[in-house]
């Protein structure tokens, strides 16, 4: 069987994360690099291999599947052009920084003739996983989930709004992420936040209800200590709490 041959848009360190990743499966080859910083792409091609490409359009010529690794903000662009040339595509979270761009990108995968995943990895961890088996056996009333996921300023585009959406976009998104896939679809949410470590809202308070009359609270801080676990989640079932630590 022929290797898939995998396109990396964005060399920075999870470009290299990725790539790494796939040094070690027998399946895939790192094939073609693009960064909008040559001597980045030429240093990870040094590591894991590939052809370091002078464009996004030379990159789709030497691929099967795309990996976008890119800042936020240019996700759906690069996502939509490998959708159009037909590769599969996975997309760093977030896949986009807003609703009507989230909207635009969706029905393009749907349409498109790869498959089109996004990173959230919380669905395959360990820790999750377990959670959902036996959240499977009982039934869960509520929970209380809790990330202290702040001060990320490498690369330093973490902490431009601008360039990540702002600070929910970044971090958090992986638990709302996480929340869908424990307990279903939400149907409404009540939210405060403040500013305190970015020059934006990075402090945030959530009580999230779900079409199965499911309901918990949710707090984010940008700024905490980092002695406490960077995630924490307890649900409430009955006659029993189940709790996770990350």
């Amino acid at each position: 069987m022929s290797k898939v041959r995998i396109g990396i848009v964005g060399t920075g360190y999870i470009g290299n994360v990725h790539g790494r990743i796939y040094t070690r499966d027998e399946r895939a080859e790192v094939s073609a690099l693009f960064d909008i910083v040559p001597e980045r792409a030429e240093r990870t091609a040094k590591s894991i291999g590939g052809k370091v490409c002078s464009s996004r359009d030379e990159l789709m010529e030497n691929c099967d599947a795309v990996l976008v690794c890119s800042p936020n903000k240019t996700h759906k662009e690069i996502a939509l052009h490998a959708i159009a040339e037909g590769k599969h595509v996975f997309c760093e979270k977030p896949f986009a920084i807003g609703i009507e761009d989230a909207a635009e990108l969706r029905d393009a995968a749907n349409g498109g003739n790869g498959v089109f995943q996004v990173g959230h990895n919380r669905r395959f961890a360990p820790v999750y996983a377990t959670l959902k088996e036996l959240l499977g056996e009982d039934k869960a009333h509520s929970a209380h989930i809790k990330m202290n996921r702040g001060e990320l300023k490498n690369p330093v585009w973490t902490g431009d709004v601008n360039v990540t959406g702002g600070f929910l976009y970044e971090t958090t998104i992986h638990l709302f992420d996480m929340m869908r896939f424990q307990f279903g679809e939400i149907e409404e949410l009540l939210a405060y936040g403040s500013q305190h470590e970015y020059p934006e809202l990075d402090e945030f308070s959530i009580i999230f209800k779900f079409k199965s009359g499911f309901h918990c609270t949710f707090a984010s801080s940008s700024d905490a200590s980092w002695h406490f676990p960077f995630e924490r989640i307890e649900v409430f079932c009955h006659h029993r709490t189940i709790m996770t630590e990350e």
